[in-house]
C-alpha cells in the first residue's frame, strides 16, 4: 500500500462486495497481534500495522478514509502498471477493462475505493462460511465474472493474476474462456518461469493494454516489452511469452 501515489483523476467508484468485505473485517478483529502474524506468516511489525488497520476500517467509504486502488496497490505488478502516468482516457479505459482480484474485497475495479489492508487470497481464514477464503469468494467472484462478460462478444477473460488468485474462479462455472498468460525466460537452456519477474511482466502487460486501448484479445499477441509470443509453444488457452537473455 502507498499513501503518496496520485493519479491524475477524483472519479472514484465503491466496492462492489462491501458488505462481504465487512463480514472479514469483523473476523480479522478478533485476531491478536501474534494470533495474525501466525496466520498470515508476516513479521509482528507488520502483524501490529494491520491489526491498526482492521480496528480502523469502516464500511463508510469516502475519500478522506479511502483511496482508489490502482492508486493504493504498490507490488511489483502495480509499480509496473505505473497508473500515476497515466491520463484521464487511460484510466476510463482501465476502469472498464482491468479487474483485480483481492481476499478483503473480492473484485476491485481500479478506481474503487479501498482501505489499507493486507489479506492474500491464500490465508486460511475462518469465516462462517468456512476455512478458507476460496469458498468464501468463489460463487461471488465467479457470478460477477459471468455478469461483467455477458455483453462481451468474444467471451474471453485474460489471466494476468497469480495461481494463488486465479483459482479463486470457479472455471467450471465461468461461462467463457479463460486464457492464461505466461512469461518464461530463457536460462540454462531451456525457458522457465522466473516468479519476481513474470509478476513484472503482467504489470507491464497490463501497461501496454492500457497505453494502447487493446480490446482484442489477438493484439496482445504484438506485446513486445521485452517478451515475444512463441506461437509453437502456445495453446488455445495458454499464450506463452519468451524472453531471450542478452
Amino acid at each position: 500500500m502507498n499513501e503518496h501515489k496520485n493519479i491524475a483523476t477524483d472519479l472514484y467508484t465503491e466496492p462492489i462486495f462491501i458488505k462481504e468485505a465487512e463480514v472479514l473485517i469483523k473476523e480479522l478483529k478478533r485476531y491478536d497481534p501474534i494470533q495474525l502474524s501466525s496466520l498470515m506468516a508476516i513479521s509482528d511489525k507488520l502483524s501490529e500495522l494491520n491489526i491498526v488497520r482492521y480496528h480502523r476500517w469502516k464500511k463508510t467509504h469516502n475519500m478522506d478514509n479511502s483511496k482508489q486502488a490502482i492508486a493504493y496497490y504498490d507490488g511489483e505488478v502495480y509499480k509496473q502498471i505505473n497508473s500515476e502516468k497515466f491520463n484521464g482516457d487511460e484510466l476510463r479505459f482501465i476502469q472498464q477493462h482491468l479487474r483485480i482480484l483481492s481476499g478483503l474485497y473480492g473484485v476491485v475495479r481500479p478506481l474503487d475505493i479501498i482501505q489499507p489492508y493486507r489479506l492474500e487470497m491464500g490465508i486460511k481464514l475462518k469465516n462462517k462460511k468456512s476455512n478458507n477464503l476460496y469458498n468464501f469468494w468463489s460463487d461471488k467472484i465467479t457470478n460477477y465474472l459471468n455478469e461483467e462478460i455477458k455483453n462481451q462478444k468474444d467471451k474471453s477473460l485474460i489471466n494476468l493474476s497469480s495461481k494463488e488468485y486465479s483459482q479463486v474462479v470457479n472455471i467450471n462455472n465461468f461461462n467463457g474462456k479463460i486464457v492464461n498468460i505466461i512469461f518464461k525466460e530463457y536460462r540454462n537452456g531451456t525457458y522457465k518461469i522466473i516468479p519476481f519477474n513474470a509478476k513484472r511482466a503482467r504489470g507491464l502487460m497490463v501497461r501496454y493494454v492500457t497505453e494502447n486501448y487493446i480490446d482484442n484479445k489477438e493484439s496482445l499477441k504484438d506485446f513486445d516489452y521485452g517478451y515475444s509470443y512463441s506461437e509453437e509453444l502456445s495453446t488455445d488457452l495458454n499464450w506463452i511469452f519468451l524472453k531471450d537473455m542478452i
